[in-house]
This record gives structure tokens, sequence and C-alpha cells, in this order.
């Protein structure tokens, strides 16, 4: 993974997507390539006879702050001795990641299933983990570090989706020290059950353990998140939005729900 997509937004989240991009770029002799949008539109004000601006104060305020951004995150990238280079596009936040993800190995987002107030960050996972050319690494806030030779587990259903995830994942499944290929009980992996997914692994020199998680009382997603705690998963590998956006926007779904409740990260391709 050479070609590491960083989002570069002052929020809550910011620390925590450096340090996952220095981490990837350590483990793999890679390249960041920071990306700073500007959503003009969100600050156009409409005068009284309806036509639509930018304040010229408003527009000098923004570039201030996006210099200083620039500066203090290019110190950084000094001082951590990576190499990087910076974009910056006025534009569509989403609309310009996954232009951007064309050419990128993964891209490194903020672990945020909704917006809770101005300093959290924004959240565009779910819709760019469904359209990127690229597997998105999203990052919960706080995050130290990303170990990318720790505990991995993938989460397994046999869907087009975690067939996905496991291909875009092999790069950094060959860095754990150990992986789990998780299959909740009651599922549909008879599809393409578990067995299938760990011989793939193996034949790219991955070993793996096999584990069929009870669901007992709980939905899919309580029961992976039980999988997570009690395997002491370092970070998760899953296929994103199995379903379609709209059905787990109104029932819930295990993307979602793992987007608000996991505080490791999710390594998500659709």
């Amino acid at each position: 993974m050479k070609s590491i997509i960083l989002h570069v937004h002052a929020d809550a989240g910011q620390e925590s997507r450096l340090q996952a991009a220095f981490d990837l770029a350590r483990a793999f002799e890679g390249h960041i390539s920071c990306l700073e949008v500007t959503p003009l539109h969100d600050f156009v004000t409409v005068d009284p006879f309806g036509g639509a601006l930018i304040l010229p104060e408003d527009l000098e305020s923004i570039r201030e702050g996006e210099m200083r951004q620039r500066k203090a995150i290019e110190d950084r990238m000094i001082r951590e001795n990576v190499s990087w280079d910076w974009r910056h596009v006025d534009g569509d936040i989403a609309r310009s990641l996954l232009s951007e993800s064309r050419l990128g190995d993964i891209m490194v987002l903020s672990q945020a299933a909704a917006k809770i107030d101005m300093n959290s960050p924004l959240p565009l996972v779910a819709e760019i983990s469904v359209h990127a050319r690229c597997p998105v690494l999203s990052v919960p806030a706080g995050l130290s570090a990303f170990d990318v030779n720790g505990t991995a587990m993938v989460a397994w259903n046999g869907s087009t989706e975690s067939c996905v995830a496991l291909r875009s994942a092999l790069p950094l499944l060959k860095c754990a020290q150990t992986v789990h290929v998780v299959t909740v009980s009651g599922g549909d992996s008879n599809i393409f059950p578990a067995t299938q997914a760990s011989e793939y692994l193996s034949r790219h020199g991955i070993a793996s353990e096999l584990h069929e998680w009870p669901k007992k009382d709980r939905t899919t997603e309580e029961a992976l998140l039980a999988a997570i705690t009690e395997l002491e998963t370092g970070w998760l590998v899953m296929g994103a939005f199995g379903h379609s956006r709209l059905r787990e926007t109104i029932f819930g779904g295990v993307t979602r729900f793992l987007l608000s409740e996991a505080r490791i990260p999710l390594l998500l391709a659709h």
C-alpha cells in the first residue's frame, strides 16, 4: 500500500487520521497524499437581490485558516520523515475524495456515522466506502497508533462485499501477527464458507484461525462486537454495506452499528 490518501480537515479526528497515515507509510514505505477540500458552497451568502456570493472577509478568513493548517501538518510530515505531497481542492468533499481514490491504495478517513457537533469528524466514511476505488481505513477519534502488525479480524459472511474487502486487505493482513476469520452462527456464509476465505489467505502465505461465533440472543453486529473484544482485535476487515444504504439507514445494519460502536480501525470495501 504505497499510495495513502489522507483526508485533511480541522476536526477532532485529524490527529488520529495523521497517526494512522504515519503508521501505514512506515509499514509500507508509502507516500501520503494530503487532500484538503474546501466546500465553498457552505460559505455562500444570499444578498437582498437574490444573488449568491462569498463575502471577501469570509474568504480571506478561510484561506488564512487553511494556510495555518497546512503549515502545521507539513511541519509534522517533516518531523515524521515520511514521503508526502499536498493537494487542495475547492468543491464537494465526498466527490473530491472519490475522484482521488482512483489512483490510491488506501484512504484514511475518520470513523463517524453522524456529525455530533461542530468539532466532530465529518460522517463521510459510509458514502466513500461504498463508491471508492480503493479500500477505506476508518479510524476512530482518539486513536494513538495503528498497529499494522497486531491482531486482525475478518468479519466474514460470504458476500461479494466481504470478498472484495478480503482481497483489498491482503497487504495489511500479511503484516498482521494473528488473523482471525469470524462468521456469526446463523448467517449466510454458506455462499462462500469461511473455509474458502481461509484457503484464499493461505495461498498468499497468510495463516488464519476460523471461528463460528455464537449469536445467542444478540444481533449479528452485537455478536461481532463481542468477538472483537474477546479476540483482542486490533483492527477489523469487513465488507461495507452488504444491504442497501437506505435499508441500513431505516432498519440499522452491521456496518452502521460498527461505525458507531467499534473502537478499533475498520478496513472497509464494497
